[in-house]
């Protein structure tokens, strides 16, 4: 449960309650990633976000999913987990509010009081700083309110999300680079070489 919590809070930038009101309805598996809705918010904009397949994220998700028992009545995503079962007992705010002190005690930092719920959301926010996305994007990310653009947000592809998604969980960023070059006869080179470069385009104009 501490896993998938953590999984999830930092990739959405998720709020406590957000985490403890997600249902198994929420989650879409499309196999290469998962697509997570946010419908109930505290700001009333439901978000979505991407957690792509990065390490054996997917892997803890699905495993965490298939201890569900067929019996629970509800759908709620979060359940008690004890001696490798879950019980049919959702997982309070409280409980849900401790993984980052739960992780800082294991990492054994200091003040382990001070790392509350909202830590998941925050250290969401300061990866994508740290990676160089800008801070509009940052708050439509997490969801917070523009402070040019009031009372709303420019809806993101699942592309885009994507996109964030990994640079979240793995710290890339992309850019594009639009070079030029005119070639007569006389001096066509012989080679050209390209390294660490990714989704390249090459657009060949021949004027006779």
């Amino acid at each position: 449960m501490i896993k998938v919590g953590l999984i999830l809070g930092i990739a959405g930038a998720c709020r406590t309650d957000e985490l403890v009101n997600l249902t198994v309805d929420d989650i879409e598996d499309v196999g290469s990633s998962l697509i997570v809705k946010i419908p109930n918010t505290k700001t009333k904009i439901p978000r979505i976000f991407v957690v792509t397949d990065v390490g054996n994220m997917l892997e803890l998700f699905r495993k965490y999913l298939s201890l569900h028992p067929p019996h629970v009545k509800h759908k709620r995503l979060f359940l008690y987990y004890k001696a490798g079962k879950c019980s049919s007992q959702p997982v309070g705010k409280n409980t849900m509010g401790k993984i980052p002190s739960v992780v800082a005690s294991y990492l054994k930092l200091p003040d382990v009081a001070c790392y509350t719920g909202h830590c998941l959301r925050r250290s969401s926010a300061t990866l994508l700083a740290d990676a160089g996305v800008d801070i509009t994007t940052i708050k439509r990310h997490a969801g917070w309110k523009s402070t040019t653009v009031a009372g709303g947000y420019v809806e993101n592809s699942i592309e885009n999300k994507t996109k964030i998604a990994n640079q979240v969980l793995v710290g890339t960023t992309t850019s594009a680079i639009t070079k030029t070059v005119n070639v007569s006869e006389s001096n066509i080179p012989s080679n050209i070489n390209f390294e660490n470069c990714t989704n390249v385009t090459f657009n060949l104009n021949v004027n006779k």
